[in-house]
């Protein structure tokens, strides 16, 4: 409408890597489903997706008047924040969509004037999350040396971000400063992510890897396979608590008991200063089925029940350190976090943030 796309193109991550199909969507409701059944999934790119589906809300009203298309954009944001409940980018990109909404409605003498403008906000979401990946890349690139042994769990790259991403962003930057290394790619059952979508990233970009079974982590790291572990986030508590895929916390035992520091890569967006410790981080419940059957046929006995947890949450005590934009918050707590993220802390800063020097 008005020259403003009226579709959303986005790449089926579910079909990865046996086929790239890219979908195109119209709807707010065909978006919704796209991110509840992980078409699109990653904390930020969920962020992003959301912002371009209020725009899709708004296109479809774009024709009457601008209330009438800002009133179609907030609804869409109202339905896209019931898609998933545990990434925190998800929540913070339809606020800053409604927030641009209601300026739009006394702003724009149209309707198609006000999509434009949540267009356009959308696309600072997309661009933004562009710039911040890189920078977490550059400040975490000095962590990782020629013959360094890395461990990530489940996808933090390209596909869960605007195209960089955070933990792979990390490893692409050590990458491209030419330092060569091995990944170790836990495939993170029961959605294979890892042995999908990360080995998917790491083989289009040259860079050395192996998939792990999650179950031998531990094993690799008690054999010396494994130096660093460097996961994502999908939301940062107050305390420097991080919730990320199921397994993540178990890694980080193992890193402890085994003398290897482990690292989060996260942005900004990913810290939600409402959530004071992990303890009241959502956890989001996926189907029995996704454990119960493998590659669409039943694995398990008649009348077996699973336990499917698609988060866990990671004790700010286990982790060496967050990296973000901004630098590396050294020995995560609250308040560290808050320094950080300028949310304001009263007495001694325990946790330290660093900008690293280049490497």
């Amino acid at each position: 409408a008005g020259g403003i796309p009226g579709k959303l193109v986005i790449l089926d991550q579910r079909r990865l890597p046996e086929e790239e199909i890219y979908l195109e969507r119209t709807t707010v409701e065909d978006l919704h489903g796209d991110i509840r059944t992980l078409a699109v999934r990653g904390a930020p790119a969920i962020g992003i997706a959301a912002a371009y589906g209020v725009v899709l809300g708004a296109v479809s009203a774009s024709g009457g008047s601008a209330r009438t298309a800002v009133e179609s954009a907030l609804s869409a944001a109202d339905f896209l924040a019931s898609s998933r409940p545990t990434a925190v980018n998800l929540f913070n990109a339809l606020d800053r969509m409604r927030a641009k909404a209601r300026h739009a409605g006394l702003d724009a003498s149209s309707g198609t004037e006000a999509a434009g403008i949540l267009l356009a906000e959308a696309r600072r979401i997309h661009e933004e999350d562009e710039a911040i990946c890189k920078a977490i890349g550059s400040n975490g690139a000095g962590l990782i040396r020629d013959g360094t042994g890395v461990l990530t769990h489940c996808n933090a790259g390209g596909l869960a971000t605007s195209g960089f991403g955070t933990a792979l962003g990390v490893i692409y930057a050590a990458f491209m400063r030419g330092r060569r290394f091995k990944v170790y790619a836990d495939e993170t059952r029961p959605l294979l992510q890892g042995a999908r979508l990360t080995a998917w990233e790491l083989s289009r970009a040259g860079v050395e890897y192996c998939i792990l079974c999650d179950g031998a982590a531990g094993w690799a790291m008690r054999t010396g396979m494994i130096h660093i572990v460097v996961t994502g986030a999908d939301r940062i508590a107050r305390n420097g608590d991080a919730a990320n895929k199921v397994g993540t916390y178990a890694l980080s035992v193992l890193a402890e008991k085994h003398g290897i520091p482990f690292y989060v890569a996260a942005p900004s967006t990913t810290f939600d200063r409402d959530c004071p410790t992990g303890s009241e981080i959502p956890i989001e419940e996926r189907s029995e089925d996704e454990v119960l059957a493998f590659m669409g046929r039943r694995t398990a006995p008649p009348g077996a029940r699973a336990f499917n947890p698609a988060f866990d949450v990671t004790p700010a005590g286990l982790i060496t350190g967050i990296i973000t934009e901004n630098g590396i918050i050294e020995r995560p707590d609250r308040a560290g976090v808050e320094a950080a993220m300028r949310w304001g802390t009263a007495g001694k800063v325990a946790g330290q943030i660093r900008k690293p020097k280049p490497a």
